[in-house]
């Protein structure tokens, strides 16, 4: 029987080496196989690291993948990966030469932000087991042990956030490190749960140009993360300096959003030919800033490589609106470049952590555009380790939660510890996009149990009212009209927001709780979700439909989380639709309220007002930064301001998805793709057209199949094209309100 890569791994040890703490030791073994090479029938590697490794086999990757084993909680889970190798080991005759790189990575980063700096050791550790399995079915297994060797590369700096830095005059040459065998809590050791992060795409530069200040930048055309690469010749022991940014600012490099991110990665040339390729750190940027090359500097030199995870892309979306495509492509991008084994805040500061916050608004339009559902289950499974083992109990706000180790400082002070409504409710909420997305009974049992945790955590905190209406919370985080210094500065009251929040959750989780015949469990939450209903309704909102704080965000949840019967329910509709348009139908919401403004609009029969609020190009609006040249979604409405200055804020990202949650309902509303049953199980197509958009193309590749849907309007009505895979049945709702059931097929309406 194989045993498993966990199990197999157990006979490895755990090695280390003393270097410098920013260089990259290289260890290496050569293992003489018991038969011919040619004799084996099948070969595979497992390993792990705190840090992150590069593993060969006679100079050769044994896989595509990068920044291996990737980030997780690492106190409790350390994914353990195995790969395939036996074509490298029959490719090759005579002795095995295993070399592993080992690098700082997420272990050994001094991560945080704004000065909070904290790390989870200062001991990086390897371990690896290669298993050859023989034509006549005998066993050799290679494993890290302190015969290795170690000795120093060419890597003599890398950082996450600083960036990477090698020599290349310490290629052929090393100095010998001393190897000791070390351990960590094997108990830890898990499966890989996620895909691998892997190279993804190549950009060449779009344009080369010297700034107002002598300097010679480049332009890739888009924002992305990742890193350049390039071969170059020039003077021995000149140096070629490479700066990254997101945006520019007065004709130069835009570098104060990275804030203490150095994000630069340096070269040192050894005279003949050199390749370079930064690949123990990462950068969020769309312009580089050059220094040091020798002679031109040529578009067909350098390129730029895409880095993310491993997604299937999913969802496709075009209109006749160009600048809604381009919100579509910059939401595609921000998704890029924010799931690289985590699904960060941003890519690019020095931040880059699991904010909870920004996914919980961003699962469902994440779970359209790729397949999520292995990347957000293996951040889920942190989410409940890390709630599980806090102090108080709460969802951290940050997953993994590095900050937990962080130097205490003022950046740190302005959160108070305790359960957050949208944070904390990420354990609920991904977990339901999830289960909308795949219906997959199986996650969904997996993911359980941290809805549990959230939910209890929020039990203990409420009011004798049954109103949370105590302790901190990010509320309608990033309101455009809060000051830059303040983001929590919102027009929607916290508690009204926090509240509601309460109930959508208890909700999905009495819902989960019946699929899983945890009978108790749905009548507990389910009793918690009347309760809390019943005390929203008496002590929020008023006879006439007025909620308290009388502004979007807070008629946005009442509507989209069923909080308001049917009379109320229509008074709330009509009152967020008076307040979009007495402001021109600019944004006024943040991250509580920006998922669910339109849905509740077109919900409540104004679908005019959610088009308009959806088409409008001055700031505060979605399509404000395509108008200002976006190619992914900004973390602030004006991250840039209409000048072409950044926002003077310290906290101002050009990458950062959550604002564009809009692209569900873009997706589902003006596209027409709705699942009506979890996974897709049965498909509900109802295009909403509006004002603005003359012609809609969607498509979504389901588990069953792909679903198209293609429709236009004109002056002969209103036209429809499906296709739903076959035997998936689905319900087709036309504008005039007519419906038609259908079972796979192409299908063809008019009204």
């Amino acid at each position: 029987m194989t045993e498993s890569p966990v199990d197999l791994l157990a006979r490895a040890a755990f090695i280390t080496a003393d270097a410098d703490r920013g260089a990259a030791p290289r260890f290496r073994f050569a293992a003489e196989p018991d038969q011919p090479r040619w004799r084996v029938r099948s070969a595979r590697v497992v390993a792990t690291a705190h840090g992150v490794y590069e593993l060969s086999i006679d100079g050769r990757p044994v896989t595509r993948s990068v920044l291996n084993p990737g980030w997780t909680s690492y106190e409790w889970r350390l994914q353990v990966q195995e790969f395939d190798v036996s074509d490298l080991v029959t490719a090759g005759e005579g002795a095995l030469n295993l070399e592993a790189l080992l690098g700082n990575g997420w272990y050994r980063g001094d991560l945080g932000f704004a000065g909070a700096n904290a790390n989870y050791g200062e001991e990086l550790a390897f371990a690896a087991v290669l298993e050859l399995t023989f034509a006549d079915g005998s066993v050799q297994r290679i494993a890290t042990s302190d015969a290795w060797q170690a000795e120093t590369s060419d890597i003599v700096a890398n950082s996450l956030y600083n960036g990477e830095t090698i020599d290349a005059r310490l290629r052929g040459s090393s100095t010998p490190l001393s190897v000791r065998e070390t351990d960590i809590d094997r108990s830890t050791l898990v499966p890989q749960a996620g895909p691998p992060i892997t190279r993804q795409e190549t950009l060449k530069p779009q344009k080369i140009w010297e700034s107002p200040s002598g300097r010679i930048l480049v332009d890739f055309g888009q924002n992305l993360v990742g890193w350049l690469r390039f071969t170059v010749q020039g003077e021995r022991g000149s140096e070629i300096v490479i700066r990254h940014a997101e945006v520019l600012e007065h004709g130069e490099l835009g570098t104060r959003p990275l804030r203490g991110a150095e994000a630069t990665d340096r070269f040192v040339l050894s005279g003949d030919t050199d390749s370079f390729e930064p690949t123990l750190t990462f950068h969020g940027f769309r312009y580089a800033e050059v220094s040091g090359w020798p002679g031109e500097l040529t578009p067909d030199a350098l390129e730029a490589v895409v880095v993310h995870s491993q997604m299937r892309r999913t969802g496709a979306f075009e209109c006749s609106d160009e600048l809604v495509n381009q919100l579509i492509h910059n939401s595609v991008w921000g998704q890029k470049g924010n799931f690289l084994d985590v699904p960060t805040d941003c890519p690019q500061r020095d931040e880059r952590l699991g904010w909870t916050g920004d996914i919980a608004a961003y699962a469902a339009s994440a779970s359209f555009q790729f397949d999520t559902s292995d990347f957000l289950h293996k951040w889920l499974l942190d989410v409940e380790a890390e709630t599980e083992h806090d102090p108080i109990g709460m969802v951290p706000y940050v997953v993994p939660n590095v900050l937990k180790y962080a130097t205490f400082d003022e950046s740190l002070a302005a959160f108070p510890l305790g359960a957050t409504a949208i944070w904390g409710d990420a354990a609920v909420w991904v977990p339901q996009a999830l289960w909308n997305a795949y219906g997959d009974r199986d996650r969904l049992e997996a993911h359980y149990p941290g809805m549990v945790l959230h939910l209890e955590s929020v039990e203990a905190v409420l009011s004798p009212n049954g109103l949370w209406d105590q302790g901190f919370q990010f509320g309608d985080w990033l309101d455009p009209d809060a000051s830059p210094h303040d983001p929590a500065a919102a027009k929607a009251d916290p508690h009204v927001v926090a509240t509601a929040c309460v109930y959508r959750s208890a909700v999905f989780a009495a819902q989960a709780a019946r699929i899983l015949g945890k009978d108790a469990d749905a009548e507990r939450w389910s009793r918690l979700a009347e309760r809390t209903r019943e005390a929203f309704d008496e002590h929020y909102v008023a006879e006439n439909g007025r909620i308290v704080s009388d502004c979007a965000t807070v008629y946005a949840l009442a509507i989209c989380f069923d909080l308001l019967d049917a009379p109320l329910r229509e008074r709330a509709g009509d009152r967020l639709a008076e307040l979009v348009r007495e402001r021109d139908y600019r944004v006024t919401t943040g991250f509580a309220g920006t998922p669910f403004v339109t849905w509740a609009l077109s919900e409540t029969g104004h679908i005019e007002d959610a088009y308009r609020l959806l088409l409008e190009r001055e700031c505060p609006s979605w399509l404000y930064p395509v108008t200002m040249g976006a190619t992914t979604i900004w973390e602030r409405w004006d991250s840039m301001l209409p000048d072409g200055t950044i926002n003077p804020g310290e906290m101002t990202s050009f990458n950062h998805y959550a604002l564009g949650a809009v692209a569900d309902w873009i997706y589902q509303v003006v596209g027409g793709i709705r699942p009506a049953e979890p996974g897709y199980a049965r498909v509900l197509i109802q295009p909403q057209p509006g004002p603005g958009i003359a012609w809609a193309r969607t498509a979504y590749e389901a588990a069953s199949g792909r679903i198209a849907v293609s429709w236009r309007t004109g002056d002969d009505g209103f036209t429809l094209e499906a296709s739903v895979p076959e035997g998936v049945p689905a319900t087709i709702v036309l504008p005039d309100g007519s419906s038609r059931e259908v079972r796979g097929g192409e299908h063809t309406f008019s009204c």
